[in-house]
């Protein structure tokens, strides 16, 4: 069956808004976890607080459009997020995965947004073309960063790993 295009961008608006609330919860566990890189720490301070606004500015914008966020899917993003992070609880090398796990997660929103500004724009919601450019804009800078520091984090990582080891002798 056919589906509208603004029936698309409503379905990925909320799709795009359960992706939030996960990737808030799952940021907010590496966060919680984090002690010895601080640059790291301060930047994903700085993306927590990104999120939640993207969050609720894609909330805005499904209200706009007289739709609600699912409650169903922002539920499953969170439970999803929650196992991520309880799994990195027993990994020795959680800074280095969490960082291939944040970088892949970046991509998968950078790519969500150009669907949902290419959609927006195809059915004229010019409003949430700007939001949605808005939050682009914050998740390409994000993926900078941790592109840019991804082998710095990583250094650091082996360099304490190594010291541990070293101490153990």
């Amino acid at each position: 069956m056919a589906t509208s295009a603004r029936d698309n961008l409503i379905a990925w608006l909320r799709d795009a808004h359960a992706m939030e609330e996960q990737a808030e919860t799952m940021l907010n566990a590496q966060f919680e976890r984090l002690e010895n890189y601080p640059d790291l720490k301060a930047r994903i301070g700085k993306h927590i607080d990104e999120t939640k606004q993207q969050a609720s500015l894609l909330k805005g914008c499904l209200d706009r459009l007289g739709e609600g966020n699912s409650a169903f899917k922002d539920a499953a993003g969170k439970l999803t997020a929650m196992a991520q992070g309880m799994g990195g609880v027993f990994a020795s090398d959680e800074v280095v995965k969490g960082s291939l796990a944040s970088y892949t997660f970046e991509h998968m929103e950078i790519a969500s947004y150009r669907i949902l500004i290419a959609t927006a724009e195809h059915v004229g919601d010019e409003e949430t073309a700007t939001v949605c450019r808005r939050i682009l804009d914050e998740e390409l800078a994000m993926a900078k960063w941790l592109e840019e520091n991804i082998g710095a984090v990583t250094l650091q990582f082996l360099t304490r790993d190594e010291s541990d080891v070293a101490a153990k002798r």
